[in-house]
Order: C-alpha cells, then sequence, then structure tokens
C-alpha cells in the first residue's frame, strides 16, 4: 500500500483537470460552468494499492534494474518521489523519456488527462473574482462581487451566437480577463498576450452589440463592459487614473433605468458599474455625462448598500457643485459657500446615521493582534469591503468640508467646530488601518494569526485585494494621513499588486499625497 496522504475529497472531473473544486452538493460550480453533469465525489480514502501501477511501469522501462523496486510482504510494493526535473516535465508531457539522461523509472511518463491553461484560467477567475454573500457564519448580507458571472457564462456556451451578440461578447470578456488574471498571477508572458487578443475580439464586438438597443440593455452586454473594465484593472493599463470604460457605463447604467433595480443579477451589476463610476468621478473632480438624480429615486432604502449608495450619489453632487468653482469663481459668492457648508454638514450626519442603524452582524469588532495592537474585524470579509468604502466616502467629504470650512474662516474667522473634521478625518483614516490585517487575510475574526497556506499563497481572493484599491487610494491621496499611514497603505498596495496580480495596484501606490480633485487654494479663493 502507498499512504496518499491527506486525499482530495473534490469531485473526479476537477481532480482529473487538477482545478480547485468547491466540492458544492448536489454538483460542483466548475461542473456546472462547463455544462457537464459532475460526477460526485470520492471516499476518504487514505491508502491506495499502487501494486498493478508498478509492475506495469517496471515492464514498461525494462532498461532499469528490476532490483530498484523491493517488493514488500504480501506482494506490496514502495514507491518514491521523483524530482521534479526537464526531463520529468518532459516525459508528462510528451509520454516519453530519455533513458539515457535518466537511470530512474518515472511515475511522470503516464500522461495525464490534464486541463489546458485556458480552462484553468477560467476557474481560477471564478474562484478569486466571483463570489456570493454570505458564505460563512451563516450572514447573509443581499450584495456579491459578480456572483451571477459562472452562470451567466454557463448560459452564453449553450446559445448560438453571432458577431456583434452580446452574449457571445461576454464569453470572450470572460476569456480575456480570466487568461490575463491567471497569467498575472501565475507570471505566464504568452497567456496574457492571448488574454489581449481576447480582448480586443470582445472590445470590437460589444461596440456593434451597442448599435442595437435590445442589446445593449442586455445584462450580458453590462457584464462585458463590466469584466473590460476589470481586465484594464488587472492588467493595469489605465490611462492614469482614467478608465476608457467609464462613459460606457453610465450609458448603460441610464438606458437601463429602474428596471435594472428589479432582481438581484441586475442589482449586482449596478452595484458594479456605479462604484466603479463614482470612484473614478470623485478621484479626478470630473462632472458624471448624465444626471444621476435617477439612481437615488430607484433605490431601496430599506438596503444598507442601497443607502450607502444614495448617500455617496448626494456627496458626487456637493463635490461636482464645489470643484466646477475653479472654472467660475466669479459666479460662487459667500451664500452659495454657506449653502455647501450646510449641505454637507446634513450628508455627514446621514452618513453618520447609516453606521448606527446597521444590523449588528454588520458591526466592526475591536480586537487585539498578535502583538497587542487594537485592530478591526468582522465577521465575514466581506463586510470590510463595505465599511471601507464608507469611510472612504466619509473622508472625501470631510476633506471637502475642511477646504470650504477654511475659506469660510476669511469671512467670519474660524469656528469652534472646525477642529471636529479634521478628527472626523482622521479617525476614519485610522479605522482604514486597523482593518488592513484582516481585510489581507493576515488575522481572521477573533485576530489570531491563521496558519499560513501551502506555498505562501495568499488567505484571500483577489476580489478583496480588488475591492480594497480605491478606498485605500482615497487615504493616501487625501493627504492627512501620518507618514506610517501612508508608507501601511502603499505596503498594502503594492502587496495586492505584487501578490494578487492586479497591476492597477501599484499605479496607486505611486500617487503622491494631495492628489484628489479637491485643491480649492486657487483660484476657488479668488472670488474672496
Amino acid at each position: 500500500m502507498v499512504y496518499g496522504g491527506k486525499p482530495s475529497t473534490g469531485c473526479h472531473l476537477c481532480r482529473k483537470r487538477k482545478i480547485k473544486c468547491d466540492e458544492g452538493q448536489p454538483g460542483c460550480r466548475n461542473c456546472s460552468v462547463y455544462g457537464k453533469p459532475c460526477p460526485g465525489y470520492r471516499s476518504d480514502t487514505i491508502f491506495r494499492n499502487e501494486t498493478h501501477k508498478v509492475e506495469k511501469l517496471v515492464r514498461k522501462n525494462s532498461s532499469s534494474p528490476p532490483s530498484e523496486i523491493q517488493p514488500q510482504p504480501g506482494g506490496q510494493v514502495i514507491t518514491w518521489k521523483i524530482p521534479e526535473t526537464s526531463q520529468s516535465v518532459k516525459a508528462a508531457r510528451t509520454g516519453s523519456i530519455d533513458m539515457g539522461s535518466q537511470r530512474e523509472p518515472s511515475l511522470s511518463l503516464y500522461k495525464i488527462a490534464d486541463s489546458t491553461w485556458e480552462e484553468r484560467a477560467i476557474c481560477y477567475f471564478f474562484d478569486q473574482y466571483t463570489t456570493y454573500d454570505g458564505t460563512n457564519s451563516g450572514l447573509t448580507i443581499g450584495v456579491s462581487h459578480l456572483g451571477f458571472l459562472p452562470s451567466l457564462y454557463a448560459y452564453c456556451r449553450e446559445q448560438e451566437t453571432h458577431e456583434g451578440s452580446a452574449s457571445l461578447c461576454l464569453r470572450q470578456a470572460v476569456d480575456a480577463t480570466a487568461c490575463m488574471a491567471l497569467g498575472n498571477e501565475s507570471k505566464v508572458p504568452w497567456l496574457t498576450v492571448k488574454a489581449r487578443s481576447n480582448y480586443g475580439k470582445a472590445l470590437r464586438g460589444l461596440r456593434q452589440a451597442l448599435e442595437s438597443r435590445t442589446q445593449a440593455v442586455k445584462d450580458e452586454s453590462l457584464a462585458t463592459l463590466a469584466l473590460l473594465s476589470l481586465f484594464e484593472d488587472i492588467a493595469g493599463e489605465r490611462n492614469g487614473l482614467s478608465s476608457s470604460h467609464r462613459a460606457g457605463f453610465e450609458l448603460l447604467m441610464k438606458l437601463r433605468g429602474a428596471s435594472q433595480f428589479g432582481y438581484q443579477r441586475g442589482r449586482d451589476l449596478f452595484n458594479f458599474a456605479y462604484t466603479h463610476t463614482h470612484s473614478e468621478i470623485l478621484a479626478l473632480g470630473e462632472k458624471p455625462r448624465f444626471s444621476t438624480d435617477w439612481i437615488v429615486e430607484g433605490l431601496d432604502t430599506s438596503d444598507p448598500v442601497h443607502r450607502l449608495i444614495s448617500a455617496a450619489s448626494k456627496v458626487s453632487q456637493i463635490f461636482m457643485e464645489a470643484t466646477s468653482a475653479q472654472a467660475t469663481p466669479e459666479n460662487v459668492d459667500a451664500v452659495q459657500l454657506f449653502t455647501w457648508i450646510d449641505t454637507g454638514t446634513a450628508l455627514d450626519s446621514e452618513l453618520s446615521e447609516w453606521s448606527q442603524t446597521l444590523p449588528n452582524d454588520w458591526l466592526p469588532l475591536v480586537v487585539h493582534g498578535p502583538t497587542g495592537e487594537p485592530l478591526i474585524t468582522y465577521q465575514i470579509l466581506f463586510l470590510s469591503v463595505i465599511w471601507n468604502f464608507y469611510r472612504a466616502i466619509r473622508i472625501v467629504l470631510q476633506r471637502l468640508m475642511l477646504e470650504l470650512r477654511r475659506i469660510r474662516a476669511h469671512f467670519l474667522g474660524p469656528f469652534p467646530d472646525d477642529d471636529a473634521v479634521l478628527e472626523v478625518i482622521q479617525d476614519m483614516i485610522a479605522d482604514v488601518c486597523r482593518s488592513i490585517p484582516f481585510s489581507l487575510g493576515d488575522i481572521d475574526t477573533l485576530g489570531n494569526a491563521p496558519t499560513p497556506l501551502d506555498g505562501g499563497k495568499p488567505r484571500i481572493r483577489a476580489f478583496h485585494g480588488y475591492s480594497l484599491l480605491w478606498p485605500l487610494w482615497y487615504v493616501l491621496a487625501c493627504g492627512l494621513a501620518t507618514l506610517e499611514q501612508a508608507q501601511l497603505i502603499r505596503d498594502a498596495l503594492m502587496r495586492v499588486g505584487s501578490v494578487l496580480g492586479i497591476k492597477m495596484a501599484f499605479k496607486l501606490a505611486d500617487y503622491t499625497p494631495g492628489d484628489l480633485g479637491f485643491q480649492f487654494e486657487s483660484p476657488l479663493e479668488s472670488f474672496l
């Protein structure tokens, strides 16, 4: 008998392809994506009889001395581990071996019905970048990150497609983004080249699809655009902070209207598109191409995530109004300035109320880390994403308020509550920094350091790291973090880029403090 170690409990098809299996019931997710029935799971057998295999191996390699395999009592044999040499790799791929350069028979002589790199890329991408809510502790938060994508992709694979169809665009976009994600993570250059080729096909197809309103409003079209934007960030190919797909997001959200809020997939797509669009709007200080008033009207205010989006939309509006004054300072007077301050104060109260009316399961937990420092954790990792966006929105708002109040001081002098604004910003920055260890998987919910994974693999999925990018950058760009906090943020961004292969993180880490769009020292003050 040969001890096989702890056996894989994945389904037979996933083990054959050598890909991670989620071991779902009644069938796994990978088999669902490929449209094949899941063959089921094997029992937890620890020992396997390899006598027949080794005897066959010995016969096949008759040039090797038979004495190198010593039979054990009862007709059982012991196998050995073959080193990973270039010869063994060649043998695994070709089924042949140069016996002149390797004396010992190799178990890698057997051809393995392995999956292709493209198939591995699809499974890696779905595992790392898509998730359902409430996967831990039975907690459901009503939001997911592209959790609908595997089933939608499987559906599109079954459809008859033609050039310019939204279904074909989605398939090509998934293939492109998956290859880029695995290519970056595993450092396989040719896979990233293939990814760019598929990206071009998906982009050309999407342009054709958008010529038809019927195709444009389909979920497949907006999902394709979401994937192309994700591809751009994984590849690190934005033009500075500007995404080439922001205008497309704004157009499709407007075309789809309030109907997209009526079902889960529509809401998930909207959440992704909205977050992508408004993160960039606040970063660059640019106006939306379309009015966003309809967004607030269509949101479900009983949903905490939608309440946060509603507040963020109002923050964006006052942000745009105030920053636009830089171009036309002659049209701004003291009354307008005081109106902005009052509106901002009311919005901050609304955001503060949001944090105080959440279910208990959503609230942050303060724990002590391995070295005794206070850290912030949550019941599930996805909550850290939502809370960090909340903190980023408050930082943007309070940073704007700080500048407006500083200008107001020219009229009426400093107010006693001006220091409170700075304290809110500093508290938000500190909370973001304290949540980084949990957000990166360095500690668990109780603050304990988890057991390292084999091969130094990260304990978080890639989408968690991707969701950290903009909140961390807002902290860095506001210019009010301490040197220690700024370095902590940069280190976290660099880690997301190097370990998870999301190259946009490198760009954000390189930006200097003060890059946010609300630098009012000039010319806004000129109206004074």
